[in-house]
């Protein structure tokens, strides 16, 4: 029975252990660059428009920024390219009928604080890509343009999802 104990106790604290360093993977680097795309308001309508957006900027970034490998290089890309990008919007809107301004800012912009999969992310001040559509009082996309967490997903799109698992929750789901 002793050993049953001791058995548990080492597989809980080794899962603890193997948790925390999954969960530090899922913060965000602090030499992150993050992209956010906000929508003119929460109706149906503003929404669709936004997620277009988001699907535009994730293709164009990931096109733009899957072979880069420092932030410096991203940031130089991103600079150069926002003409690009501010086209390819406008075209996108103007073939939807949305007819509203929009801004693309890449700079230091403000972020709320998120709580996204058990984790929370400060608010502040982000080095970032932001679309503001319209007046930009509706929900919110972001994600991570460098390292390239989201472009991830945009690349592997007509992948299935896998579920990751470690050895010791096995263990501990089978006998407890």
């Amino acid at each position: 029975m002793k050993k049953a104990i001791f058995t548990f106790i080492a597989i809980i604290i080794i899962y603890s252990i193997i948790g925390n360093v999954v969960a530090k993977n899922d913060i965000i680097p602090d030499d992150a660059i993050r992209v956010r795309v906000i929508a003119n308001s929460n109706s149906d309508y503003d929404q669709n428009i936004k997620l277009k957006v988001k699907d535009l900027v994730e293709a164009d970034m990931y096109n733009l920024l899957k072979d880069t490998k420092s932030i410096d290089e991203a940031r130089k890309l991103i600079n150069g390219n926002l003409d690009n990008l501010n086209s390819n919007i406008y075209t996108t809107l103007r073939k939807e009928n949305y007819n509203l301004p929009f801004t693309v800012n890449f700079g230091l912009n403000y972020f709320p604080k998120k709580e996204y999969k058990g984790i929370t992310y400060d608010e502040g001040y982000y080095e970032s890509l932001v679309v503001t559509l319209g007046e930009g009082l509706g929900d919110n996309w972001w994600c991570v343009l460098f390292p390239p967490l989201c472009l991830i997903e945009v690349d592997n799109e007509n992948t299935t999802d896998v579920e990751y698992t470690t050895m010791v929750k096995t263990i501990i789901d089978k006998y407890f």
